[in-house]
């Protein structure tokens, strides 16, 4: 499980990559990668393209970025989900929160 994150160059964007398995072991990192920045980007991205699993936990930390984004109001992208991840989002009615791509 690796989470790394990119920031575009004028700050407004945030990158998040999760590899792997996305579950408990990751909160460390998950939330490192946006709560340590200077600034608060306007957008967020989370690109799953190499993420095999998650679980409620992961589902948790999604929910703590869509909080600490602004809530209601942020601009938060699920990207290149596999259909079984899509699948547990669509399940948990993520799509309502989240723009899934």
């Amino acid at each position: 499980m690796t989470v790394t994150s990119t920031v575009n160059s004028d700050g407004s964007e945030l990158t998040i990559v999760i590899k792997g398995r996305f579950d408990f072991s990751a909160h460390q990192d998950f939330r490192g990668s946006y709560e340590t920045l200077s600034a608060k980007p306007d957008r967020f991205v989370i690109d799953m393209a190499d993420t095999a699993y998650l679980d409620s936990s992961a589902l948790g930390m999604l929910l703590l970025l869509r909080d600490y984004a602004g809530g209601d109001a942020a601009q938060i992208t699920i990207k290149n989900a596999s259909s079984d991840v899509k699948r547990i989002l669509t399940i948990s009615n993520f799509e309502q929160l989240f723009s899934i791509e």
